[in-house]
Protein backbone atom coordinates (compact mmCIF):
# COMPACT_ATOMS: atom_id res chain seq x y z
CA UNK A 1 0.00 0.00 0.00
CA UNK A 2 1.44 3.40 -1.09
CA UNK A 3 1.79 6.06 2.13
CA UNK A 4 -1.32 8.11 0.62
CA UNK A 5 -3.24 4.84 0.54
CA UNK A 6 -2.47 4.52 4.30
CA UNK A 7 -2.97 8.30 5.12
CA UNK A 8 -6.65 7.92 3.17
CA UNK A 9 -7.64 4.94 5.33
CA UNK A 10 -6.60 6.54 8.63
CA UNK A 11 -8.00 9.99 7.39
CA UNK A 12 -11.88 8.25 6.69
CA UNK A 13 -11.55 6.61 10.21
CA UNK A 14 -10.85 9.75 11.74
CA UNK A 15 -13.65 11.45 9.79
CA UNK A 16 -16.37 8.89 10.38
CA UNK A 17 -15.51 7.83 13.33
CA UNK A 18 -16.19 9.72 16.63
CA UNK A 19 -12.81 9.19 18.25
CA UNK A 20 -12.16 11.48 20.73
CA UNK A 21 -15.89 12.27 21.33
CA UNK A 22 -17.22 8.59 21.98
CA UNK A 23 -15.02 7.16 24.66
CA UNK A 24 -15.48 3.58 23.87
CA UNK A 25 -14.19 4.12 20.14
CA UNK A 26 -10.66 3.52 20.49
CA UNK A 27 -7.24 4.50 18.15
CA UNK A 28 -3.95 3.00 18.95
CA UNK A 29 -1.27 3.84 17.12
CA UNK A 30 2.15 2.02 17.72
CA UNK A 31 5.28 1.03 16.17
CA UNK A 32 6.58 -2.50 14.17
CA UNK A 33 9.17 -3.00 12.49
CA UNK A 34 9.98 0.53 12.28
CA UNK A 35 6.61 0.64 10.68
CA UNK A 36 3.49 3.00 11.37
CA UNK A 37 0.31 0.81 12.66
CA UNK A 38 -2.90 2.26 13.52
CA UNK A 39 -6.20 0.10 15.29
CA UNK A 40 -9.56 0.61 15.50
CA UNK A 41 -11.68 -0.96 17.47
CA UNK A 42 -14.89 -0.57 20.37
CA UNK A 43 -13.51 -0.52 23.81
CA UNK A 44 -16.55 -2.67 24.92
CA UNK A 45 -15.93 -5.93 22.66
CA UNK A 46 -12.40 -6.46 22.76
CA UNK A 47 -10.64 -9.45 24.42
CA UNK A 48 -8.43 -7.88 26.75
CA UNK A 49 -5.97 -11.19 27.28
CA UNK A 50 -6.50 -11.90 23.25
CA UNK A 51 -5.33 -8.40 22.26
CA UNK A 52 -1.95 -8.54 24.97
CA UNK A 53 -0.89 -12.09 23.31
CA UNK A 54 -1.16 -10.68 19.91
CA UNK A 55 0.99 -7.32 20.99
CA UNK A 56 3.37 -9.90 22.76
CA UNK A 57 4.06 -11.59 19.33
CA UNK A 58 3.69 -8.42 17.52
CA UNK A 59 6.42 -6.56 19.29
CA UNK A 60 8.94 -9.21 18.52
CA UNK A 61 9.07 -8.13 14.99
CA UNK A 62 11.98 -6.56 13.73
CA UNK A 63 12.60 -4.18 10.73
CA UNK A 64 14.20 -6.92 8.50
CA UNK A 65 10.89 -9.14 8.98
CA UNK A 66 9.02 -6.37 8.51
CA UNK A 67 10.54 -5.67 5.30
CA UNK A 68 9.96 -9.17 3.79
CA UNK A 69 6.03 -8.88 4.53
CA UNK A 70 4.87 -7.25 1.43
CA UNK A 71 0.92 -7.63 1.62
CA UNK A 72 -1.77 -8.12 4.35
CA UNK A 73 -1.69 -11.15 3.63
CA UNK A 74 2.12 -12.59 3.79
CA UNK A 75 2.09 -10.75 7.27
CA UNK A 76 -1.72 -12.61 8.82
CA UNK A 77 0.67 -15.79 7.56
CA UNK A 78 3.55 -15.13 9.65
CA UNK A 79 2.73 -12.51 12.70
CA UNK A 80 -0.63 -12.78 13.58
CA UNK A 81 -1.20 -16.11 15.86
CA UNK A 82 -5.42 -16.39 15.65
CA UNK A 83 -7.74 -17.68 13.53
CA UNK A 84 -9.94 -14.95 13.04
CA UNK A 85 -8.42 -12.75 10.53
CA UNK A 86 -9.11 -11.52 6.78
CA UNK A 87 -7.90 -9.10 4.94
CA UNK A 88 -10.36 -5.77 3.33
CA UNK A 89 -9.87 -2.54 1.21
CA UNK A 90 -13.61 -1.61 1.08
CA UNK A 91 -14.15 1.23 3.58
CA UNK A 92 -17.18 0.75 4.17
CA UNK A 93 -17.10 -3.07 5.00
CA UNK A 94 -14.19 -1.64 7.45
CA UNK A 95 -16.78 0.50 9.03
CA UNK A 96 -19.24 -2.25 9.90
CA UNK A 97 -16.31 -4.18 10.71
CA UNK A 98 -15.55 -1.56 13.57
CA UNK A 99 -19.21 -1.11 14.27
CA UNK A 100 -19.70 -4.39 14.64
CA UNK A 101 -16.88 -5.18 17.13
CA UNK A 102 -14.54 -6.22 15.07
CA UNK A 103 -10.50 -4.78 15.11
CA UNK A 104 -9.02 -3.15 12.41
CA UNK A 105 -5.62 -2.90 11.69
CA UNK A 106 -3.61 -0.61 9.06
CA UNK A 107 -0.41 -1.29 8.47
CA UNK A 108 1.64 1.70 6.02
CA UNK A 109 2.83 0.35 3.06
CA UNK A 110 0.05 -2.48 2.57
CA UNK A 111 -2.94 -2.43 0.04
CA UNK A 112 -5.74 -3.70 2.62
CA UNK A 113 -6.64 -3.23 6.05
CA UNK A 114 -6.44 -6.52 8.54
CA UNK A 115 -9.60 -7.34 10.44
CA UNK A 116 -9.46 -9.12 13.37
CA UNK A 117 -12.72 -10.53 14.96
CA UNK A 118 -11.65 -10.13 18.57
CA UNK A 119 -14.90 -9.64 20.00
CA UNK A 120 -16.31 -10.81 23.43
CA UNK A 121 -19.92 -10.28 24.66
CA UNK A 122 -22.17 -9.27 27.74
CA UNK A 123 -24.30 -12.52 27.69
CA UNK A 124 -26.41 -13.56 30.83
CA UNK A 125 -26.68 -17.13 32.04
CA UNK A 126 -27.88 -19.86 30.26
CA UNK A 127 -31.35 -20.45 32.08
CA UNK A 128 -34.35 -22.09 31.23
CA UNK A 129 -36.58 -19.85 30.14
CA UNK A 130 -39.72 -18.43 32.48
CA UNK A 131 -42.36 -19.11 29.91
CA UNK A 132 -41.86 -22.65 28.61
CA UNK A 133 -40.41 -24.45 31.77
CA UNK A 134 -40.66 -28.12 31.13
CA UNK A 135 -41.36 -30.60 33.67
CA UNK A 136 -38.37 -33.31 32.27
CA UNK A 137 -35.69 -31.89 29.98
CA UNK A 138 -32.91 -29.55 29.55
CA UNK A 139 -32.72 -26.67 31.56
CA UNK A 140 -30.44 -23.83 29.49
CA UNK A 141 -32.57 -21.56 27.17
CA UNK A 142 -31.71 -18.89 23.99
CA UNK A 143 -29.39 -15.89 25.27
CA UNK A 144 -29.22 -12.47 23.80
CA UNK A 145 -26.09 -13.28 21.76
CA UNK A 146 -26.61 -15.13 18.39
CA UNK A 147 -23.47 -17.29 18.60
CA UNK A 148 -24.15 -18.64 21.75
CA UNK A 149 -27.75 -19.53 20.36
CA UNK A 150 -26.19 -21.43 16.88
CA UNK A 151 -23.70 -22.75 19.16
CA UNK A 152 -26.57 -24.26 21.43
CA UNK A 153 -28.20 -26.17 18.69
CA UNK A 154 -25.35 -27.39 16.50
CA UNK A 155 -24.55 -29.03 20.55
CA UNK A 156 -27.99 -30.81 19.51
CA UNK A 157 -27.57 -31.34 15.97
CA UNK A 158 -24.28 -32.39 14.97
CA UNK A 159 -24.91 -32.57 10.95
CA UNK A 160 -22.90 -31.19 8.41
CA UNK A 161 -26.19 -30.26 6.55
CA UNK A 162 -27.01 -27.99 9.42
CA UNK A 163 -26.52 -24.12 7.95
CA UNK A 164 -26.76 -20.73 9.51
CA UNK A 165 -27.00 -17.91 6.73
CA UNK A 166 -26.05 -14.49 8.19
CA UNK A 167 -27.80 -11.18 6.62
CA UNK A 168 -27.56 -7.45 8.24
CA UNK A 169 -30.44 -5.74 8.84
CA UNK A 170 -30.98 -1.85 9.72
CA UNK A 171 -29.02 0.81 7.99
CA UNK A 172 -28.71 2.27 11.63
CA UNK A 173 -29.05 -0.76 13.90
CA UNK A 174 -26.61 -3.00 11.48
CA UNK A 175 -28.62 -6.10 13.36
CA UNK A 176 -27.27 -9.56 12.94
CA UNK A 177 -29.77 -12.10 11.79
CA UNK A 178 -29.25 -15.49 10.78
CA UNK A 179 -31.29 -18.38 9.47
CA UNK A 180 -30.70 -22.04 10.31
CA UNK A 181 -31.68 -24.63 7.97
CA UNK A 182 -31.04 -28.60 6.71
CA UNK A 183 -29.71 -28.07 3.22
CA UNK A 184 -31.06 -31.15 1.28
CA UNK A 185 -34.23 -31.65 4.18
CA UNK A 186 -35.73 -28.14 4.34
CA UNK A 187 -38.39 -26.88 0.78
CA UNK A 188 -35.98 -25.28 -1.01
CA UNK A 189 -38.72 -22.86 -2.24
CA UNK A 190 -39.25 -22.38 1.12
CA UNK A 191 -35.95 -21.67 1.57
CA UNK A 192 -35.73 -19.25 -0.82
CA UNK A 193 -38.75 -17.06 -0.43
CA UNK A 194 -37.08 -16.50 3.17
CA UNK A 195 -34.10 -15.75 2.22
CA UNK A 196 -35.69 -13.14 -0.61
CA UNK A 197 -38.00 -11.23 1.76
CA UNK A 198 -35.27 -11.16 4.45
CA UNK A 199 -32.48 -10.06 2.24
CA UNK A 200 -35.15 -7.44 0.88
CA UNK A 201 -35.72 -6.10 4.09
CA UNK A 202 -34.88 -2.04 4.61
CA UNK A 203 -35.52 -0.50 7.43
CA UNK A 204 -33.51 1.90 10.02
CA UNK A 205 -33.24 -0.13 12.85
CA UNK A 206 -34.44 -3.16 13.93
CA UNK A 207 -33.90 -2.82 17.91
CA UNK A 208 -37.58 -4.58 18.58
CA UNK A 209 -35.81 -7.81 17.35
CA UNK A 210 -38.33 -10.52 16.42
CA UNK A 211 -41.27 -8.29 16.50
CA UNK A 212 -39.59 -5.89 14.12
CA UNK A 213 -38.52 -8.52 11.71
CA UNK A 214 -41.70 -10.30 11.24
CA UNK A 215 -43.52 -7.57 10.63
CA UNK A 216 -40.70 -6.57 7.93
CA UNK A 217 -41.13 -9.26 5.97
CA UNK A 218 -44.96 -10.22 6.59
CA UNK A 219 -47.93 -9.09 5.15
CA UNK A 220 -50.40 -9.41 8.22
CA UNK A 221 -53.31 -7.21 8.25
CA UNK A 222 -53.59 -5.06 11.98
CA UNK A 223 -57.32 -6.15 12.50
CA UNK A 224 -56.28 -10.49 12.19
CA UNK A 225 -54.71 -11.12 15.48
CA UNK A 226 -53.51 -14.61 14.85
CA UNK A 227 -49.59 -15.04 14.87
CA UNK A 228 -47.84 -16.01 11.52
CA UNK A 229 -45.01 -17.30 13.60
CA UNK A 230 -43.90 -19.74 16.45
CA UNK A 231 -41.91 -18.07 19.21
CA UNK A 232 -39.46 -20.09 21.00
CA UNK A 233 -36.73 -19.47 23.56
CA UNK A 234 -35.90 -23.04 24.04
CA UNK A 235 -32.49 -24.44 22.05
CA UNK A 236 -34.39 -28.37 22.20
CA UNK A 237 -37.82 -27.20 20.53
CA UNK A 238 -35.63 -25.17 17.70
CA UNK A 239 -33.63 -28.10 16.95
CA UNK A 240 -36.97 -30.43 16.42
CA UNK A 241 -38.26 -27.97 14.32
CA UNK A 242 -34.90 -27.76 11.70
CA UNK A 243 -34.74 -31.71 11.67
CA UNK A 244 -38.79 -31.46 10.49
CA UNK A 245 -37.66 -29.30 7.91
CA UNK A 246 -38.75 -26.23 9.25
CA UNK A 247 -36.50 -22.91 9.09
CA UNK A 248 -35.46 -20.91 11.91
CA UNK A 249 -34.63 -17.38 12.31
CA UNK A 250 -32.28 -16.11 14.78
CA UNK A 251 -31.56 -12.37 16.02
CA UNK A 252 -28.78 -10.78 17.65
CA UNK A 253 -30.22 -9.75 20.87
CA UNK A 254 -33.42 -11.38 20.96
CA UNK A 255 -33.18 -14.43 23.21
CA UNK A 256 -36.63 -15.90 20.96
CA UNK A 257 -36.23 -18.06 17.74
CA UNK A 258 -38.61 -17.48 15.10
CA UNK A 259 -40.29 -20.82 13.20
CA UNK A 260 -41.18 -20.78 9.95
CA UNK A 261 -43.52 -22.10 8.72
CA UNK A 262 -46.47 -22.52 11.03
CA UNK A 263 -49.67 -23.42 11.18
CA UNK A 264 -52.46 -23.07 13.87
CA UNK A 265 -51.95 -26.63 14.68
CA UNK A 266 -48.04 -26.00 15.63
CA UNK A 267 -49.17 -24.79 18.55
CA UNK A 268 -50.68 -28.12 20.01
CA UNK A 269 -47.45 -29.06 20.42
CA UNK A 270 -45.52 -28.64 23.57
CA UNK A 271 -41.93 -30.00 24.46
CA UNK A 272 -43.17 -31.82 27.58
CA UNK A 273 -45.54 -33.81 25.36
CA UNK A 274 -42.29 -35.23 24.22
CA UNK A 275 -40.18 -35.91 27.32
CA UNK A 276 -43.08 -38.03 28.97
CA UNK A 277 -43.78 -41.39 27.71
CA UNK A 278 -46.59 -41.38 24.36
CA UNK A 279 -49.83 -42.26 27.07
CA UNK A 280 -48.52 -39.22 29.08
CA UNK A 281 -47.89 -36.72 26.32
CA UNK A 282 -51.29 -37.68 24.63
CA UNK A 283 -52.97 -36.81 27.85
CA UNK A 284 -51.13 -33.73 27.78
CA UNK A 285 -51.93 -32.53 24.47
CA UNK A 286 -55.78 -33.64 24.75
CA UNK A 287 -55.84 -31.21 28.18
CA UNK A 288 -54.12 -28.66 26.02
CA UNK A 289 -56.94 -29.09 23.01
CA UNK A 290 -59.65 -29.31 25.47
CA UNK A 291 -58.67 -26.01 27.18
CA UNK A 292 -58.07 -24.38 23.81
CA UNK A 293 -61.87 -25.07 23.06
CA UNK A 294 -62.70 -23.25 26.29
CA UNK A 295 -60.92 -20.66 26.11
CA UNK A 296 -63.47 -19.53 22.81
CA UNK A 297 -66.45 -20.65 23.95
CA UNK A 298 -66.59 -20.75 28.05
CA UNK A 299 -67.82 -17.60 28.41
CA UNK A 300 -70.50 -17.26 25.26
CA UNK A 301 -72.01 -20.60 25.86
CA UNK A 302 -72.42 -19.33 29.89
CA UNK A 303 -74.37 -16.06 28.86
CA UNK A 304 -76.52 -18.18 25.99
CA UNK A 305 -77.57 -20.14 29.13
CA UNK A 306 -78.42 -17.55 31.31
CA UNK A 307 -79.96 -15.33 29.08
CA UNK A 308 -82.17 -17.72 27.92
CA UNK A 309 -80.91 -18.51 24.57
CA UNK A 310 -80.16 -21.79 24.65
CA UNK A 311 -82.49 -24.48 27.60
CA UNK A 312 -80.43 -25.99 30.23
CA UNK A 313 -81.17 -29.22 32.06
CA UNK A 314 -82.42 -28.71 35.21
CA UNK A 315 -79.53 -30.40 36.87
CA UNK A 316 -77.65 -27.55 36.01
CA UNK A 317 -80.08 -24.79 36.80
CA UNK A 318 -78.12 -24.48 39.95
CA UNK A 319 -75.21 -22.51 37.93
CA UNK A 320 -77.56 -20.15 36.74
CA UNK A 321 -78.17 -16.85 39.02
CA UNK A 322 -81.63 -17.16 40.58
CA UNK A 323 -81.44 -13.65 41.78
CA UNK A 324 -81.21 -10.17 39.68
CA UNK A 325 -77.71 -8.18 39.31
CA UNK A 326 -77.03 -5.23 38.87
CA UNK A 327 -74.66 -5.18 36.02
CA UNK A 328 -75.67 -7.03 33.01
CA UNK A 329 -73.50 -10.53 32.72
CA UNK A 330 -72.53 -9.31 29.18
CA UNK A 331 -71.02 -6.07 31.00
CA UNK A 332 -69.07 -7.91 34.33
CA UNK A 333 -67.65 -10.23 31.37
CA UNK A 334 -65.99 -7.37 29.52
CA UNK A 335 -65.23 -5.98 32.82
CA UNK A 336 -63.46 -9.19 34.08
CA UNK A 337 -61.66 -9.54 30.72
CA UNK A 338 -60.05 -5.95 30.99
CA UNK A 339 -59.09 -6.51 34.90
CA UNK A 340 -57.46 -9.54 34.63
CA UNK A 341 -55.26 -8.28 32.04
CA UNK A 342 -54.56 -5.42 34.13
CA UNK A 343 -53.48 -7.65 36.77
CA UNK A 344 -51.36 -9.63 34.37
CA UNK A 345 -49.49 -5.82 33.89
CA UNK A 346 -49.14 -5.22 36.96
CA UNK A 347 -47.65 -8.21 37.80
CA UNK A 348 -44.91 -7.71 34.58
CA UNK A 349 -44.33 -4.48 36.31
CA UNK A 350 -44.19 -5.48 40.02
CA UNK A 351 -40.98 -6.40 42.12
CA UNK A 352 -40.85 -9.65 42.99
CA UNK A 353 -40.79 -8.96 46.86
CA UNK A 354 -44.30 -7.00 45.91
CA UNK A 355 -45.58 -10.30 43.61
CA UNK A 356 -47.20 -11.73 46.79
CA UNK A 357 -49.03 -8.36 47.90
CA UNK A 358 -50.59 -7.85 44.19
CA UNK A 359 -51.99 -11.55 44.24
CA UNK A 360 -53.48 -11.02 47.66
CA UNK A 361 -55.09 -7.67 46.52
CA UNK A 362 -56.34 -9.40 43.03
CA UNK A 363 -57.53 -12.57 45.10
CA UNK A 364 -58.89 -10.66 47.51
CA UNK A 365 -60.25 -6.95 45.97
CA UNK A 366 -61.53 -8.97 42.65
CA UNK A 367 -63.19 -11.65 44.32
CA UNK A 368 -64.64 -11.80 48.01
CA UNK A 369 -64.93 -7.37 48.13
CA UNK A 370 -66.00 -7.26 44.12
CA UNK A 371 -69.10 -10.00 45.28
CA UNK A 372 -70.40 -8.17 47.96
CA UNK A 373 -70.42 -5.03 46.75
CA UNK A 374 -72.58 -5.82 43.96
CA UNK A 375 -70.52 -5.56 40.99
CA UNK A 376 -69.82 -9.28 39.85
CA UNK A 377 -71.56 -12.61 40.68
CA UNK A 378 -70.02 -15.60 41.83
CA UNK A 379 -70.48 -17.24 38.60
CA UNK A 380 -69.16 -14.93 36.55
CA UNK A 381 -65.78 -14.80 38.11
CA UNK A 382 -65.66 -18.69 38.31
CA UNK A 383 -65.84 -18.73 34.59
CA UNK A 384 -63.15 -16.01 34.12
CA UNK A 385 -60.72 -17.83 36.69
CA UNK A 386 -61.12 -21.02 34.85
CA UNK A 387 -60.37 -19.11 31.52
CA UNK A 388 -57.44 -17.44 32.77
CA UNK A 389 -55.99 -20.69 34.30
CA UNK A 390 -56.93 -22.30 31.06
CA UNK A 391 -55.09 -20.06 28.93
CA UNK A 392 -51.78 -20.78 30.54
CA UNK A 393 -52.06 -24.60 29.16
CA UNK A 394 -50.73 -23.36 25.76
CA UNK A 395 -47.60 -21.30 25.45
CA UNK A 396 -48.06 -18.83 23.12
CA UNK A 397 -48.99 -15.63 24.37
CA UNK A 398 -49.88 -14.20 20.81
CA UNK A 399 -52.08 -16.94 20.27
CA UNK A 400 -53.89 -16.99 24.08
CA UNK A 401 -54.70 -13.01 23.09
CA UNK A 402 -56.02 -13.95 19.46
CA UNK A 403 -58.21 -16.95 21.01
CA UNK A 404 -59.27 -14.13 23.53
CA UNK A 405 -60.44 -11.41 20.93
CA UNK A 406 -62.20 -14.45 19.18
CA UNK A 407 -64.37 -15.01 22.58
CA UNK A 408 -64.64 -11.40 23.21
CA UNK A 409 -65.99 -10.65 19.41
CA UNK A 410 -68.77 -14.17 20.36
CA UNK A 411 -69.92 -12.14 23.56
CA UNK A 412 -70.41 -9.32 21.41
CA UNK A 413 -72.73 -11.28 19.09
CA UNK A 414 -74.26 -12.96 22.00
CA UNK A 415 -75.36 -9.37 23.22
CA UNK A 416 -76.55 -7.96 20.36
CA UNK A 417 -78.30 -11.02 18.87
CA UNK A 418 -78.30 -13.40 20.74
CA UNK A 419 -78.09 -16.88 19.56
CA UNK A 420 -77.99 -15.51 16.19
CA UNK A 421 -75.41 -13.46 16.87
CA UNK A 422 -72.94 -16.23 18.29
CA UNK A 423 -73.40 -18.08 15.29
CA UNK A 424 -72.69 -15.14 12.81
CA UNK A 425 -69.77 -14.09 15.06
CA UNK A 426 -68.52 -17.55 14.91
CA UNK A 427 -68.51 -17.54 11.30
CA UNK A 428 -66.98 -14.41 10.72
CA UNK A 429 -63.72 -15.90 13.16
CA UNK A 430 -63.85 -18.99 11.06
CA UNK A 431 -63.63 -17.18 7.55
CA UNK A 432 -60.56 -15.09 8.80
CA UNK A 433 -59.23 -18.56 10.01
CA UNK A 434 -59.53 -19.73 6.13
CA UNK A 435 -58.14 -16.61 4.89
CA UNK A 436 -55.29 -16.31 6.97
CA UNK A 437 -51.97 -16.95 5.68
CA UNK A 438 -48.80 -17.44 7.49
CA UNK A 439 -45.69 -15.55 6.69
CA UNK A 440 -44.31 -17.35 4.24
CA UNK A 441 -47.96 -17.20 2.75
CA UNK A 442 -49.05 -20.66 3.11
CA UNK A 443 -52.50 -22.05 4.34
CA UNK A 444 -52.67 -21.00 8.46
CA UNK A 445 -54.52 -23.97 8.66
CA UNK A 446 -52.34 -26.69 7.19
CA UNK A 447 -52.34 -29.74 7.07
CA UNK A 448 -55.96 -29.92 7.37
CA UNK A 449 -56.33 -27.07 4.79
CA UNK A 450 -54.95 -28.74 2.12
CA UNK A 451 -55.27 -32.13 4.10
CA UNK A 452 -52.44 -34.19 5.03
CA UNK A 453 -53.53 -37.03 7.39
CA UNK A 454 -49.96 -37.99 8.08
CA UNK A 455 -49.09 -34.57 9.34
CA UNK A 456 -52.22 -33.59 10.99
CA UNK A 457 -51.94 -37.12 12.51
CA UNK A 458 -48.71 -35.97 14.53
CA UNK A 459 -49.63 -32.45 15.36
CA UNK A 460 -53.11 -33.52 16.61
CA UNK A 461 -51.19 -36.41 18.41
CA UNK A 462 -48.02 -37.83 20.17
CA UNK A 463 -46.81 -39.89 17.56
CA UNK A 464 -44.38 -42.62 17.98
CA UNK A 465 -41.85 -41.62 15.31
CA UNK A 466 -42.55 -38.26 14.01
CA UNK A 467 -43.06 -37.60 10.59
CA UNK A 468 -41.43 -34.99 7.93
CA UNK A 469 -43.60 -31.63 8.43
CA UNK A 470 -42.79 -29.02 5.76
Amino acid sequence: MEKNKFDEYVSFFRKTLAIGHSFDIGERNIQIGEKEIYLYYIEGFIKSEVMERIFSVLFQITKKEMEQRKTAEDFIKHHLPYMQAKIENNTDNMLKSILAGMTVVAVDGYEHVIVMDLRTYPVRSIDEPEKEKSLRGPRDGLVETILFNTAMIRRRIRDPRLVFEMYTIGSASRTDVCIGYMKGVTDEKLLKKVQEKIAGIRVDTLTVGDQSLVEAIGESKWLNPFPKVRYTQRPDVVAAHLTEGKLVVLIDNSPTAIMIPTSIFDFLQDTDDYYYPILTGNYFRFIRITNMIAVIFLTPIYLLFAEGYIPLHPSLEFFIPDEGYAIPLFAQFILLEIAIDGLKLASLNTPSSMGMSLSVIGALILGQFAVESGWFIPQTILCMAVLALAGFTQPSIELGYALKFMRVFILVGVAILGLWGAIAAMIINLTILLKTKNIVGTSYLYPLLPFHWETLRHLIFRTKKPKKNI
